[in-house]
């Protein structure tokens, strides 16, 4: 059956991949504390309660001009429109910002069912700050904390009930699987893109772009493949 699929969608430096590695149970996504860090969509395989899933991690949504901020939107957009479920990050700690806002502007437009968390709520002194959320206009916010793996069952119970009832064949088991390998800025984003004929990774001249592997599913004279972009590989350095 086809599974479902939820996107996680928020500024950046909110968690969203501290909160996307929770769900999936391992580290799949790049997590550091720097705007930016995830530039590509990532999909990996979740469950919850017998229920299986896909699910997207994405770049924070921002609308400055900094270096790939336009691209990662753009990324960030494309999951949207895959998305079945989008779960709206928060940052606890921070209250609402415009940024926040502007994001919610986007998600209206969307016409998905978005179920709002508030990340970084750590304890439960804090829960009281979750009420403000209510005025980004998503109904009931969901206090959480990735660093602690707090709140993640109630939230997952309400992103389960948003699940479409329609289910549809999955792809047959002989799916090819072959990775594009190597070192930084040789081209191996613009091969993805041109196979699939769209801007499925993030492409520029700047060594390093891609910083997670991506897996891409597509089909070829009746075959079905994953196509896995990744990360240039660099020679280490011989220490002195």
């Amino acid at each position: 059956m086809v599974k479902p699929v939820v996107a996680i969608v928020g500024r950046p430096n909110v968690g969203k991949s501290t909160i996307f590695n929770r769900i999936v149970g391992e580290r799949v996504s790049i997590v550091e504390d720097v705007p930016g860090v995830t530039r590509d969509r990532i999909y990996n395989t979740a469950e919850w309660l017998g229920k299986e899933f896909n699910i997207i991690d994405t770049g924070g949504i921002d609308l400055s001009n900094e270096p790939f901020l336009e691209q990662i939107r753009a990324q960030a957009e494309i999951a949207i429109d895959e998305a079945d479920v989008i779960i709206f990050i928060t940052n606890g700690r921070e209250g609402v910002t415009d940024a926040d806002e502007q994001v919610a502007k986007i998600l209206y437009r969307s016409k998905k069912p978005v179920v709002l968390a508030v990340n970084k709520v750590d304890n439960p002194e804090m829960r009281d700050q979750v009420y403000d959320f209510y005025s980004l206009g998503f109904g009931e916010p969901y206090p959480i904390s990735g660093s602690h793996g707090l709140g993640l069952g109630d939230l997952l119970d309400e992103v389960r009930k948003h699940f479409p009832n329609e289910e549809e064949d999955e792809y047959d088991d002989d799916v090819i699987k072959f990775s594009l390998i190597g070192r930084p800025n040789v081209g191996k984003s613009s091969l993805v893109n041109a196979f699939l004929g769209e801007d499925r990774v993030i492409v520029s001249d700047i060594a390093g772009t891609t910083r997670d592997a991506i897996d891409t599913s597509y089909s070829f004279d009746g075959q079905e493949y994953v196509m896995i972009d990744t990360a240039g590989m660099r020679k280490k350095r011989k220490s002195l």
